[in-house]
């Protein structure tokens, strides 16, 4: 038994129990503990696979384990967070919030066939897609005063779902050295995100506030790659 490869699977396996405890969490209707777990889950996910780099200890087994268990931290709970937020509103109807697993997994099985994205993503990356989702399901009920505002969310699950396996290139912190300037202003507007969000959260005295600051970056991400896509190309 080659114990290096079990370092990097064992960090896979915690991914994937965050992900597990976050679905169950959102069935309580703890959302912002779901959250945090589905955060937890993209620690471990960050980790797996630098341990097997640096332990040069990759196998095709965790390769696939690490789809299934960012298919679960990643596409499952999130969708389950946001069917168990409408479902108040919306009765069975708020089933279609799970399309965005089954996408998630479809998003998930592409990456793993696809040579083309080995420094950067065609499609939302589901860690992104998850953030979105967490940091709008832990916002006070408050947010949905009106029903058609359930619907209204119910559509961007949808655009979700296609975003993920959109042909649409989306960069990644790999892809720093070629595309520096446009990380660097993503970043910089993260920053100024994050400053406004955890200033409201300490004004309001509401956590939720805080946690809707990975939202807000989640959405210039995809703003400014959609911006980029539709510049011409040098």
């Amino acid at each position: 038994m080659n114990l290096k490869r079990l370092i990097p699977d064992t960090i896979t396996c915690c991914n994937l129990l965050c992900g597990s405890i976050a679905v169950f969490l959102a069935t309580q209707g703890a959302f912002i503990a779901a959250f945090c777990f589905i955060l937890g889950g993209a620690f471990f996910d960050f980790f797996d696979g630098m341990s097997a780099r640096l332990l040069k200890a990759p196998s095709p087994i965790g390769i696939q384990l690490d789809s299934l268990a960012d298919d679960i931290t990643f596409g499952l709970a999130p969708a389950m967070m946001l069917f168990c937020y409408l479902r108040p509103i919306l009765g069975w109807w708020a089933l279609l919030a799970l399309l965005m697993a089954a996408f998630s997994a479809i998003r998930l099985a592409k990456f793993n066939v696809d040579e083309r994205q080995h420094d950067s993503f065609i499609g939302l990356a589901t860690p992104a897609n998850a953030i979105f989702w967490g940091g709008i399901c832990c916002m006070p009920y408050a947010m949905l005063a009106y029903d058609w505002m359930a619907w209204v969310l119910i559509g961007l699950a949808m655009v979700s779902c296609w975003l993920l396996n959109a042909e649409i290139p989306f960069f990644s912190f790999k892809a720093f050295g070629r595309e520096k300037v446009v990380i660097i202003g993503f970043l910089a507007g993260c920053v100024v995100l994050l400053g406004f969000c955890i200033a409201k959260a300490v004004t309001t005295g509401h956590v939720c506030f805080a946690l809707f600051s990975g939202t807000a970056c989640v959405l210039w991400y995809v703003a400014l790659n959609l911006l980029l896509a539709c510049m011409p190309k040098k």
